[in-house]
């Protein structure tokens, strides 16, 4: 339909399949997408059986495409039969019901009121987490043993360290355990059993601070004020707009 009408698609769907299981490998990866919706109590039952290889890839690609068109556009986005007519038509090679000027047309309309209304939630979720993470970290400050840094970086010793301190260009070794404020945890190398390994200056900004403050084999308890975590981009599916984190962090080795 058009180089303009497959640039503003990539607004929705995500170039690549993203498999649902995917875990995350540090906490210092680029945030992208949207938050997952809430899988349902009850799933319906399967329409047809999956025995052959074709069914079931089939199947998953049909099944990724939509969790990535879920994370996009969010749950109840899209009328579910228009969608399947189009995706039948096409697949099939049938004439399609609209022509391509009006599908561009009812494409770009429909982005257009799409991004309103996510704008809209976004600031209004941001606000709150704002508000959240600013009750919090005032309350904590307050915390026996808890020091607060100028950039608003708060941190409480748990175990004191005893080797040398790393530099920004160094890379490091850690366990980590993350949660959101009101205990969430969103990432976790404690939970996986593997620590994980990356530069100090390739994380969030909270993270580079606290690392380069730390003696090898200590162990911190941080609170990142959201400027230096993911700020109002946030991390979805697991970390919205504005979050402040919390991270229990131990510098196992500097490399």
């Amino acid at each position: 339909m058009g180089r303009s009408f497959l640039a503003a698609l990539t607004i929705v769907v995500a170039p690549t399949l993203v498999w649902a299981d995917g875990a995350d490998s540090h906490p210092g990866e680029s945030p992208a997408g949207k938050p997952a919706a809430k899988a349902p109590d009850k799933l319906p039952p399967i329409a047809a059986e999956l025995k052959s290889d074709k069914q079931k890839g089939s199947f998953a690609i049909g099944y990724n495409v939509g969790s990535t068109l879920l994370r996009q556009v969010g749950p109840g986005s899209l009328d579910l039969s228009a969608f399947l007519l189009g995706m039948e038509q096409s697949l099939s090679g049938q004439k399609a019901s609209l022509s391509a000027i009006e599908q561009q047309r009812s494409f770009k309309k429909f982005i257009a009121e799409l991004q309103k209304e996510n704008m809209k939630k976004t600031a209004e979720v941001s606000e709150i987490n704002r508000k959240k993470g600013e009750e919090f970290l005032a309350a904590n400050k307050k915390e026996k043993g808890v020091t607060t840094l100028a950039s608003g970086l708060q941190y409480v010793v748990l175990k004191e360290g005893t080797g040398k301190k790393p530099k920004a260009t160094d890379e490091v070794q850690v366990h980590y355990h993350g949660t959101l404020t009101d205990g969430t945890v969103f990432d976790s190398s404690v939970e996986r059993g593997q620590p994980a390994t990356f530069p100090v200056n390739a994380v969030i900004a909270g993270w580079t601070e606290a690392l380069q403050l730390m003696k090898e084999g200590a162990k911190w308890k941080v609170a990142i004020p959201s400027n230096l975590a993911y700020g109002q981009q946030g991390r979805p599916p697991k970390i919205g707009p504005n979050e402040t984190l919390v991270f229990e962090i131990e510098l196992l080795k500097v490399k």
